[in-house]
């Protein structure tokens, strides 16, 4: 693990460097307060950090402070270094943020029990914030497909309708359907219908725009979710995601199972009497439209919100 070693005497943080090195950490060195500020500004700080009280530049304290002030998802954890022994002085110290504190000069084998224990918290709060992404991204996202889900979808929707009404920009869907999807499932199983679905949401993804939603509305139907688009905008890209969609057959077991999509357009051209429900349920209407007439096609709504 890397540890941040901040420590203005350069014997001292000489024979506590070659110590940690020992002990098997990864050291980083500075001797004054502002390269330790520095560092731990970085996005790949280290999570361990023993500081110095006093520092040219900034002291520790003010050190632990600034980073304290910062709202970081991977905490740092913080020994402060000192000579100063006296009560007032080690809660000033645990007040400014420290969550220990080391008094000089210190017993080898007490800091590294105290590295030890600092190492489990480190590790136990990595391990809940990768238990707490993994909870997300399975609340969110469509399980087959990687997609958002529909929940998730409709909220991203409504995020985007949000802030159309604030900024006066447009905000176009696209409600897509597989065409003859059950006659897939029924000709050659459930598992060649999922990898159909893989397939399509993977070349559905291929040709959005980096900041276009895109999720699994239910079973074959996907929802996309257009900001600054207009239903002209939104036609041209309702086209490239047909082509996209029918470029070629999925391969599944020997097999070459071709497939299509339909889809139905409807956006809003200004600001106000925005409702998700309402945007959504014109892009279905849209979508049976081009099922009606012929699939393997795009139809618009037929007016603007």
């Amino acid at each position: 693990m890397r540890i941040l070693v901040a420590e203005d005497d350069p014997i001292s943080r000489r024979v506590l460097t070659s110590m940690l090195g020992k002990w098997g950490f990864e050291v980083i060195e500075t001797s004054d307060g502002l390269g330790a500020h520095a560092i731990l500004s970085r996005d790949d700080t280290p999570r361990l950090a023993i500081l110095d009280w006093m520092m040219p530049g900034i002291d520790g304290l003010e050190v632990t402070r600034r980073l304290r002030r910062h709202d970081r998802q991977d905490y740092v954890y913080v020994i402060l270094l000192t000579a100063r022994d006296r009560q007032e002085d080690i809660v000033a110290g645990l007040e400014a943020g420290a969550d220990d504190y080391v008094v000089k000069p210190f017993d080898a084998g007490e800091l590294k029990v105290r590295l030890r224990a600092a190492q489990r918290i480190v590790t136990l709060q990595t391990e809940l914030l990768a238990a707490r992404d993994s909870l997300h991204y399975q609340a969110t996202r469509d399980a087959l497909t990687g997609l958002w889900n529909r929940r998730a979808i409709l909220e991203l929707l409504g995020d985007e309708l949000q802030r159309a009404a604030r900024d006066g920009h447009p905000v176009a869907v696209i409600m897509g359907d597989l065409d003859y999807f059950k006659g897939i499932n029924d000709s050659h199983g459930h598992a060649a219908g999922d990898e159909v679905l893989r397939q399509a949401a993977v070349r559905m993804s291929g040709v959005l725009r980096p900041y276009d939603r895109l999720g699994r509305y239910g079973g074959e139907e996907f929802l996309v979710v257009l900001p600054g688009c207009r239903d002209a905008d939104a036609l041209q890209l309702g086209e490239r995601i047909r082509d996209a969609v029918a470029a070629e057959p999925v391969g599944w077991e020997g097999l070459s199972l071709p497939f299509t999509v339909s889809l139905g357009i409807a956006a809003t051209e200004r600001a106000g009497d925005l409702d998700a429900e309402a945007l959504v349920r014109r892009a279905d209407a849209a979508l049976y439209r081009a099922k009606r007439t012929g699939r393997n096609r795009v139809a618009c709504a037929a007016a603007s919100v």
